[in-house]
């Protein structure tokens, strides 16, 4: 089949691409790299400035872009929002997509509508990026904005005449499943697919000696909002307490390819305070064997259907809780090789990119 992958998010385009290749499939991934992460693709859609005539030049090269995005048997969108352009701007490309194509697939793999409005109803989850507990999170500057785009915005509205006419939706995360499950009422229109991961052949990496290498990866302009200021207030104050034990390697705001150098030889990962799950990020240093302080929540494993493996190191998001967990590991390095051997075991079983691209297929290609 002719695919067509078009944005990308945390590189699972590129990485659901390489899988679907290798099952013999001819696949094009259209995107503008995520920005100054610089994922690979086939076609670059990147925008260079927002200036005005900067964007003349950008519409008028997507105008003689698009015929060419034609014949393609699936086409799946990252978001509805899939290209670098207001909102407004987007219907017109989507409904060229939808009459010159075979299926057409949404993605819900990270900030929408139903995403937004999950995280402000205070039920659907516990904690999340806007809520903890039953009060809204008034902690992130940039929520009122992500409010005002996605929940009644041109955004949301985008996202809910996308969700209405596309002929799937797959979820990559449990969150993201629970935002759209209640409001989706067309059950098999929905289905939920772990994110794909290349995960390296040979044994478990060899724990390193004391200090326990601690990484993590920070956005400078969404280091709240992902907690990294909180867990990294932890993890500092970690070291200063335990030198011998704990050392912190802290990167910041580097390409995709730089920041996997950097990440290998650590021990463990602190990323996503405010997450169920592990997202792209975590699951990419997972399969070089380094164990995960963030995300796990029964939600998670249940999903999955795992009731054996479960080594991620879920905690709750505030300081103490992340404190006594990244404490616990310096304080019992044995169990370090063991919870390295279980991250691999499960990130091969559940984001193989092959097994997960196969399910992808099955998905796309299921009778109407």
């Amino acid at each position: 089949m002719r695919i067509l992958l078009l944005g990308d998010y945390s590189n699972v385009h590129a990485t659901l691409a390489l899988g679907l290749r290798e099952l013999g499939h001819d696949v094009t991934v259209a995107s503008d790299g995520d920005g100054w992460k610089n994922y690979p693709r086939d076609i670059d859609l990147c925008r260079p400035s927002l200036g005005l005539w900067s964007s003349l030049r950008y519409l008028w090269r997507l105008h003689r872009l698009w015929p060419q995005l034609r014949g393609y048997d699936i086409v799946q969108v990252i978001n509805p929002v899939f290209l670098p352009l207001k909102a407004e701007r987007m219907w017109p490309y989507y409904r060229q997509l939808r009459r010159h194509n075979g299926r057409v697939f949404m993605a819900a793999f990270g900030m929408d509508h139903y995403w937004v409005k999950a995280g402000l109803d205070c039920e659907t989850f516990r904690y999340s990026d806007f809520n903890m507990g039953a009060s809204i999170r008034t902690d992130i500057d940039e929520n009122a904005t992500f409010i005002a785009d996605w929940l009644e915005g041109p955004k949301g509205v985008l996202n809910q005449r996308v969700a209405a006419d596309c002929d799937g939706i797959v979820a990559g995360l449990y969150e993201y499943y629970a935002s759209y499950e209640r409001h989706c009422p067309q059950r098999d229109k929905l289905t939920f697919i772990p994110f794909p991961i290349v995960v390296p052949e040979g044994p478990v990496p060899a724990a390193s000696e004391l200090p326990i290498k601690y990484f993590i990866g920070i956005q400078r302009r969404r280091s709240a909002y992902k907690g990294t200021d909180i867990m990294l207030r932890a993890l500092e104050r970690l070291a200063a307490e335990m030198p011998d034990r704990v050392e912190v390697v802290k990167v910041e705001n580097v390409p995709f390819a730089e920041y996997r150098r950097l990440m290998r030889g650590s021990d463990v990962i602190l990323d996503q305070l405010y997450s169920y799950t592990p997202a792209m990020n975590a699951l990419e240093a997972m399969s070089q064997g380094l164990i995960v302080v963030g995300g796990g929540e029964p939600e998670n494993y249940a999903i999955l259907g795992e009731e054996q493996l479960h080594p991620i190191i879920n905690v709750q998001p505030n300081e103490e809780s992340v404190y006594a967990a990244l404490r616990d590991l310096a304080l019992h390095p044995e169990r370090v090789p063991q919870l390295k051997a279980d991250t691999l075991a499960y990130v091969r079983k559940h984001h193989d990119y092959r097994k997960v691209a196969q399910q992808y297929l099955d998905f796309w290609m299921r009778e109407f």
